[in-house]
């Protein structure tokens, strides 16, 4: 294939669904969507660390193969040639799964896929390497003892978020067109808020999950993008089933890629800004409300409501500790030396917790789970702020001198609904008065995914595009 120049030059820019229309026409190849893709990486990954590691020759042998295809009119599934990374929690065969722990080991064997990314593999995304996590994925911030910081492409001195901070930089940056992140208490949602970018943690189920979580049901996978057409585009490949995966969702399969209706007329749209007891920036709820305002523009009905429920964090953090216990369990004396202090000490405090406590957390997390069941007979979205707080230092799980202690008293948004294991999904909405990226969160039923997708869709034509081509100091 010969590259138009136009296309050449708008490399950077290219969406997944632009560019397998690109590639249907003969108009680029996925050979040199690789090699702009992979230049970019070298050149600003230094900058971000958003990538622990890159697999350029195998990326390039199967970019290689994806444009034969192409020629011959024969692509083998619907992301073929698509530059996609993967999360370092995720087992990818021929390539290190670390963790972002010392603690791994450094020689594999790596022979494995998990199944999201054999159904990736199998639909023709081209793997070109694996995005940073903290560690076990344990915070909402991306650092690790094994890979140092992730840095935000919006500004370096600041936090991506996390866990999954790696992609939410590479998306930014569009260094790869898709990345799968996943998401145990806001991972997906956090970075996507900070960078600018799109994501969804699906209902709980759709993504087969293997090997299962330390955190067991609170862990979602999904795609994290610059578009809600490209995250549905990803999300369609991921989620199919898999006999490895404990959890099976809901059998009937999902509404990913139905065409966004042309308004919101007929939608019961309810909006907090606050749940009752969330203090949240001035500059972040005035952009809020004016997405609210598009969605009444759109057709929708919407209201103000209070969810009516009290802050989950405790029922949320007995239950995320418990699960950190598991993984110390599995570490001797000297690996447990080696883990960041903050890991530590949760998993340490998850072996204090009673089995009563535990237990007690279940019921919790059920009747949270029916109250905003009982919600969404009357709504079909739910939405609020993403985030409460701008992007702030990198290296520190909470910001330097403020009112919190741990990252779960500034992400109050984000783990309700893996408790209740909700589609949820941040999209951008334009800028605080810092410059810097702000997210809204779209929420729907269990299993009406695709109204969150619906939505967003609609939405981000009409909201402000938030595009990096680079780095900033």
């Amino acid at each position: 294939m010969n590259p138009q120049t136009d296309a050449v030059s708008e490399l950077a820019a290219l969406g997944a669904v632009e560019a397998l229309a690109l590639f249907r026409r003969k108009a680029l190849s996925p050979v040199a969507l690789l090699e702009d893709c992979l230049a970019r990486i070298e050149r600003y990954n230094p900058q971000v660390n958003a990538f622990c590691h890159v697999d350029a020759e195998g990326a390039m042998q199967a970019a290689r193969a994806s444009e034969a295809r192409w020629l011959a009119g024969q692509p083998c599934g619907p992301l073929d040639g698509i530059p996609t990374s993967i999360k370092d929690l995720t087992l990818t065969r021929g390539m290190p799964s670390r963790l972002g722990s010392a603690t791994s080991s450094a020689t594999g064997p790596w022979d494995t896929d998990a199944p999201v990314v054999a159904h990736l593999r199998k639909a023709g995304a081209v793997l070109i390497g694996k995005t940073i996590s903290p560690e076990f994925g344990w915070k909402g911030v991306t650092d690790n003892p094994l890979h140092g910081i992730t840095r935000n492409p919006w500004n370096l001195a600041l936090t991506p978020g996390g866990s999954s901070g790696g992609a939410g930089a590479a998306a930014a940056l569009n260094l790869g067109l898709l990345h799968q992140g996943s998401d145990a208490g806001g991972s997906i949602r956090i970075p996507c808020s900070f960078t600018g970018t799109f994501g969804i943690k699906p209902t709980f189920g759709w993504v087969p999950q293997w090997p299962s979580s330390a955190m067991s049901t609170l862990s979602h996978l999904g795609p994290m993008t610059r578009s809600a057409d490209d995250s549905a585009l990803m999300l369609s490949v991921m989620a199919q089933p898999d006999p490895r995966d404990g959890y099976l969702g809901n059998p009937r399969g999902g509404d990913w890629l139905v065409p966004a209706p042309s308004s919101l007329k007929g939608w019961r749209v309810a909006v907090s800004l606050d749940f009752g007891y969330v203090e949240v920036a001035p500059d972040i709820r005035a952009c809020v409300e004016q997405a609210v305002l598009l969605l009444r523009e759109l057709g929708a009905q919407v209201e103000r409501v209070d969810p009516g429920f009290n802050n989950p964090q405790e029922t949320f953090t007995t239950l995320w500790y418990a699960g950190a216990s598991q993984t110390l369990g599995r570490l001797d004396a000297q690996q447990r030396a080696q883990l960041d202090p903050g890991f530590r000490r949760i998993a340490e405090q998850g072996c204090e917790i009673s089995l009563q406590r535990y237990l007690q957390a279940r019921r919790e997390r059920a009747e949270l789970t029916a109250q905003m069941a009982q919600l969404h007979e009357r709504y079909d979205l739910l939405v609020t702020p993403m985030m409460p707080i701008a992007p702030f230092q990198a290296g520190v799980e909470v910001p330097v001198g403020g009112r919190f202690s741990e990252w779960t008293q500034w992400t109050p948004f984000s783990y309700p609904f893996n408790l209740t294991q909700q589609p949820a999904a941040s999209l951008p909405c334009g800028l605080d008065n810092g410059g810097l990226p702000v997210g809204l969160q779209l929420v729907a039923g269990r299993f009406q995914d695709h109204k969150v997708l619906q939505a967003a869709r609609l939405l981000e034509v009409r909201l402000p595009r938030l595009r990096l081509n680079s780095p900033r100091g």
